[in-house]
């Protein structure tokens, strides 16, 4: 049986910022998927958003969602501090899970819904999309084919300014508690591919730095402490002995936007966007090998996103979703999921402890 033959898989959307913006165009889009319920603490807001979207159900809580017939998956892209106890229900109550990142607000939590998952036996992903960009997924190729050698050092720059206006208000990416920062927003997403590119990290040092210490409290209009970092500083040592520097900031202007810079012993790869307003779209690959200039790699039409939509991250999240229906349909575990959640949240949360105290982490083995 085909795909376009089987049945549509019914899913609910829980978190309606993002959701909104790239979960419900992407999931009504995909030819397998129908989206059956919203979530919105407000339950008149989730009947607006319902209404706009022809979504036939609206809830304002978990349990009622779980309790539709038609709910066979949920997609959670709620803050972060609401992800542990949302995906808990949802694995409990045996439906397949799609999780943003970061998974939890810390690695035991998210070990707990890894092993809840296998345990119901349903499919759970996590939406580590850059693995699914195609200037990314050449630069993974190329890595492989060997195209650098030995790797001798890796520079990370992911510079952003979604932060840098003071005015912005305080909010929960301003709340330690709940899971907000610059580390937890990009980090999460560096940290995971870092592991697909490069492989597991032996040790780790990390500096972090708040540049705009306060903002205002939207209910008082009163200043109020911000408790995250906005810039990160890390230096890694891979498994394999390859020093790695990432700098990371949601505080700058910077024309060099993401880039990651891969230097052996027979070659150089290089990925970079300046697009300051997609963080998906714009990526190119440069590559040379010693005595030769550095010359743009052409991205193969196989590798191409097959239909463009001016949101990049709907093209990602789209064959996010492709992992997730073929691990549904096969009843086996694709990647990312839950597994690769956990790797990156164990990185954060030993980055946070070396931070405050001052010194290189060992990384435990991870399998």
């Amino acid at each position: 049986m085909t795909l376009e033959l089987q049945n549509k898989i019914g899913v609910a959307i829980v978190g309606t910022g993002f959701g909104q913006k790239v979960h419900i165009p992407a999931f009504q889009t995909h030819h397998r998927t129908e989206i059956v319920a919203i979530y919105h603490r407000d339950i008149n807001k989730a009947k607006a958003i319902a209404e706009a979207n022809n979504i036939p159900h609206a809830c304002d809580t978990i349990a009622e969602i779980l309790a539709l017939p038609t709910v066979q998956a949920v997609s959670i892209s709620t803050p972060p501090f609401l992800h542990y106890e949302m995906a808990k229900q949802v694995l409990q109550a045996g439906k397949h899970l799609l999780l943003e990142k970061p998974v939890t607000l810390n690695v035991t939590e998210a070990k707990e819904l890894y092993q809840l998952a296998q345990k119901q036996s349903v499919i759970a992903t996590v939406d580590f999309e850059f693995r699914f960009v195609p200037a990314w997924q050449l630069f993974a190729e190329l890595l492989t084919s060997d195209y650098v050698g030995n790797q001798r050092l890796i520079k990370i720059d992911w510079l952003g300014s979604s932060r840098a206006d003071t005015s912005r208000p305080w909010n929960w990416y301003s709340s330690q508690e709940k899971g907000g920062g610059a580390l937890g927003s990009l980090g999460s997403h560096a940290f995971d591919y870092i592991y697909w590119l490069f492989g597991p990290v032996k040790r780790l040092n990390a500096h972090l730095t708040t540049a705009i210490p306060a903002r205002v409290e939207p209910a008082s209009g009163e200043l109020k402490p911000v408790e995250t970092d906005d810039t990160c500083l890390l230096s890694l040592e891979l498994a394999n002995g390859t020093p790695c520097q990432v700098a990371i900031s949601a505080v700058v202007h910077a024309s060099r936007t993401h880039w990651v810079e891969v230097y052996g012993d027979r070659g150089t790869l290089i990925i970079g966007s300046d697009n300051q307003k997609d963080y998906i779209h714009g990526f190119n690959v440069w590559g040379s090998h010693p005595g030769q200039p550095l010359q743009e790699i052409e991205i193969p039409q196989r590798l191409l996103f097959p239909q463009h939509y001016p949101d990049g991250r709907i093209c990602a999240f789209l064959r996010v979703i492709n992992q997730w229906v073929q691990g549904i349909d096969t009843k086996q575990q694709t990647i990312p999921s839950l597994k690769e959640g956990i790797y990156s949240q164990l990185l954060m949360d030993l980055s946070h402890q070396s931070h405050h105290t001052s010194s290189w982490v060992e990384v435990p083995n991870f399998t």
